[in-house]
């Protein structure tokens, strides 16, 4: 297992850097000037100079990116040209909620996901097929905007005071109100991944069930019931790991979005304030953050996956 992370690892490297370098670039053609932001409108061009100076912005394009590289690897990422902080310790203290709101949006997409995938693969009923099929493409419909306006018109005007609608607690101080305010954002933010992971289940399943193996273990007199909680599921799993690892990185950043709109304090909300401010340096890190996240969690997914099928790690 370690020899298949050790040969996978020098390619998400890679990518990571390729993804910095591009991330660099596109800040660099981003429209007004870090010096204007902090130096203020109406400061004059000898003033701007100064603070370029101070920031090194003065400095060749190459010289900038390698700095900026040098503290990322160092976790010296500088401080924010709006709020005068380190951005370090800013997407720490924002980094709990949005890890929270990920990780119950995650558990809830793989209980929803798996579970619907596995009845819809399982079954022979065409009735419940076809209501399942039916299930998967309204899911796939919605994007995460919608399914969180449908929650916040549910729970917050039709049904109130049922669950929070917005804020986020802190579950050292008041664990149950905590609980009940990831319920929505989780759900919302769920809904639409799910449907992916039980789609591609639910295919592959199908897929399984026409194979050799699955008629020569019915020969052999083995319940459907052991056929697919053993056989077909395990050869089938592959497919649902791979894609929830790919997942996660797309739950944060979705959580863009929702954190927005049930007003919860973390890294999207942090994202969406320091673009509206042009805070260039924290916007460069926090996107620079998330697609690390989202290589990590998929190299971690394939590995996963190289521990089920031995045919992966061969390969």
């Amino acid at each position: 297992m370690l020899h298949y992370l050790a040969r996978r690892l020098p390619a998400a490297l890679l990518t990571i850097w390729g993804a910095s370098a591009l991330i660099f670039i596109l800040m660099k053609m981003a429209p007004g000037n870090p010096a204007a932001v902090l130096a203020g409108p109406d400061a004059d061009a000898e003033t701007l100079k100064l603070i370029n100076q101070q920031l090194g912005l003065d400095r060749p394009p190459l010289v900038q990116y390698l700095s900026w590289l040098k503290g990322v690897l160092t976790g010296d990422l500088g401080d924010s040209l709006v709020f005068h902080q380190p951005i370090s310790t800013m997407i720490g203290a924002s980094f709990g909620n949005t890890l929270q709101l990920a990780l119950s949006a995650t558990v809830l997409m793989c209980v929803m996901g798996v579970g619907l995938g596995i009845l819809g693969g399982a079954s022979r009923l065409p009735r419940l097929r076809v209501t399942l099929d039916t299930l998967f493409s309204v899911f796939l419909a919605l994007p995460t905007y919608v399914t969180a306006v449908l929650a916040l018109v549910v729970f917050g005007v039709l049904f109130p005071n049922i669950l929070p609608i917005s804020g986020a607690g802190d579950f050292s101080r008041n664990p149950d109100y905590a609980l009940k305010a990831l319920v929505l954002p989780s759900l919302a933010l769920a809904i639409p991944h799910s449907a992916v992971v039980g789609r591609l289940l639910q295919s592959k399943m199908r897929e399984q069930m026409k194979e050799d193996y699955v008629r020569a273990a019915r020969a052999k007199g083995l319940s459907n019931k052991r056929i697919v909680g053993v056989h077909i599921l395990k050869n089938s799993l592959s497919t649902a790991i791979v894609v929830i690892g790919i997942r996660f990185g797309g739950l944060l950043g979705g959580a863009v979005l929702i954190e927005a709109l049930f007003a919860r304090n973390g890294l999207g909300q942090l994202l969406t304030t320091s673009i509206m401010n042009r805070d260039y340096f924290v916007v460069q890190d926090l996107v620079l953050f998330s697609v690390c996240v989202a290589i990590v969690m998929q190299l971690l997914s394939e590995v996963a996956l190289a521990a089920i099928d031995p045919r992966v790690r061969l390969s």
